[in-house]
């Protein structure tokens, strides 16, 4: 059986970091994925999916230092969910992707080289002309961009 997601998308805000009682540390950020297609009419549409992603211990530290709002990443996690109280003793769920490993694929802020935002150009969302730069993406330069894991068999 296997629970693995792999995502590339913009990050909706810096990540929240915090240290747990035991030392560990947690970062929290939102990540958002989009699809275009057309609709009745023949017009593009685009559709936006946002994520809540979690990353635990090193990952977390490398978040903290190199994550900012609207940059482009690339992350591989696991699907949780888990359940939990409100103040007024609700019960809630909660869907999340525990990343294990991300790689910064765009530092602008969330924006292609054609200025259009993710995926590609508004005019062509499938992005046939390949001028967002993601296949493209540039090797690590600093150690804050080398994988946490050993593993880099990125899909592109």
């Amino acid at each position: 059986m296997v629970n693995r997601v792999m995502l590339i998308g913009n990050l909706g805000k810096d990540p929240e970091v915090r240290s747990l009682e035991n030392g560990a540390m947690v970062a929290k950020f939102s990540l958002a994925t989009s699809e275009s297609y057309r609709d009745k009419e023949n017009n593009w549409q685009e559709l936006t999916e946002w994520h809540d992603i979690v990353v635990w211990r090193t990952v977390a530290e490398r978040a903290e230092k190199s994550l900012k709002k609207g940059m482009t990443i690339y992350l591989e996690g696991k699907l949780t969910h888990r359940t939990w109280q409100d103040k007024d003793g609700n019960n809630r769920r909660t869907t999340e992707i525990v990343a294990d490993y991300f790689r910064v694929i765009d530092r602008k802020s969330g924006s292609g080289a054609n200025g259009a935002s993710f995926p590609g150009e508004k005019d062509d969302p499938y992005n046939r002309n390949n001028n967002s730069g993601v296949s493209e993406a540039p090797m690590p330069t600093s150690a804050e961009e080398v994988p946490a894991t050993a593993d880099d068999d990125l899909p592109f």
